[in-house]
């Protein structure tokens, strides 16, 4: 059976296995490649079930581990043709390496992957819906400045869903990150708020989308506790039960057995 295993997830590192146990991609290795080794071993998996390493953009959470990663294992990576050229320009990719560009979708084994382009302040950036040899579909959607037609289309013919739940608004206006951050991050070119992904929670299970999990939460701007009740109370205003109409977890930022079937 497919599933997604939320290796890492968060400012300091983003890596996400979705596959079988035999056969899988990596979305980002935002962790060095041992801690990205470890964690998968804790999950009972092993590197030799991993197709290939799909990249979502250039920032270091997302691509800190790549080099390393993808040389020892001999792992292809692909992504868009604009992070491509800066994960290049920052040598995280090693010469000699299989590198391919994706632009709409990719057949590998018995996956097919779909780029779902994103906004966000890199070159390229995008996320990946993921179709399992049984026909099923997750996606990973996160680093959202907000949540486009496309991606919204995207994330509603999925079963399960990852999506941002980054930050408390009112966490983040008077935390301690300086104003132009602050102001980047509350961009359409930033990260999902927690009310931003609630509302779009409810609209995924009430098209069916039952199977739900938030990333990417901000250590400095959020908790566990808090992204969760958001979602949990937008989504009990529509008349939606938390664990009877819908399960909803959060991604952990640290290595943990954790994974969903769907």
């Amino acid at each position: 059976m497919a599933r997604v295993v939320p290796l890492f997830s968060g400012s300091k590192g983003n890596a996400y296995y979705v596959g079988t146990a035999a056969e899988g991609v990596l979305i980002d290795a935002g962790r060095n490649c041992k801690q990205i080794e470890q964690a998968m071993e804790a999950n009972g998996l092993s590197m030799k079930s991993v197709a290939a390493v799909f990249v979502t953009h250039e920032h270091t959470d997302h691509c800190q581990g790549l080099r390393v990663l993808t040389k020892k294992n001999k792992l292809p990576v692909y992504a868009s043709e604009g992070t491509l050229s800066a994960l290049a320009a920052r040598n995280c990719l090693f010469e000699g390496g299989r590198t391919g560009v994706i632009t709409s979708e990719l057949a590998l084994g018995n996956m097919l992957v779909r780029r779902v382009n994103t906004s966000h302040d890199a070159a390229e950036s995008c996320c990946y819906q993921v179709t399992a040899p049984d026909g099923k579909t997750a996606m990973i959607a996160t680093d959202l400045g907000y949540v486009s037609d496309e991606i919204r289309d995207a994330l509603s013919a999925c079963q399960f869903a990852v999506l941002e739940s980054n930050h408390d608004i009112e966490m983040l206006r008077t935390g301690p990150y300086p104003y132009p951050l602050k102001k980047r991050i509350l961009s359409d070119l930033g990260h999902l708020s927690n009310d931003a992904c609630a509302v779009e929670l409810a609209r995924l299970v009430s098209g069916g989308t039952l199977r739900l999990m938030l990333g990417h939460l901000s250590e400095q701007n959020n908790t566990p506790h808090t992204a969760l009740q958001t979602s949990v109370a937008e989504l009990a205003r529509a008349g939606m039960r938390f664990k009877s109409d819908y399960t909803l977890d959060v991604a952990p930022a640290y290595p943990t057995v954790k994974s969903v079937i769907f």
